[in-house]
């Protein structure tokens, strides 16, 4: 049997983009399955009911990703 699928958005980081119909590509703090929160990118509808594939990352992967693409140039 398959484990209940919940979670829990604790805390909207912010908005990378908007695409069509209103889904939104955001950065949140999401709690899976009543787990500790991690941060999460990807695609939500306007209600936070369906989402899309998306990234799950710790804060020690946020801080190398943050690292990484500030060494990017534009």
């Amino acid at each position: 049997m398959a484990d209940d699928f919940s979670f829990s958005i604790e805390k909207t980081v912010g908005v990378v983009s908007e695409g069509k119909g209103g889904w939104k590509l955001e950065l949140n703090l999401v709690s899976w399955g009543g787990r500790p929160a991690k941060y999460d990118l990807r695609s939500w509808s306007e209600d936070h009911q369906k989402m899309g594939k998306g990234c799950t990352l710790t804060k020690e992967d946020l801080e190398s990703l943050k690292n990484l693409l500030n060494s990017v140039e534009l």
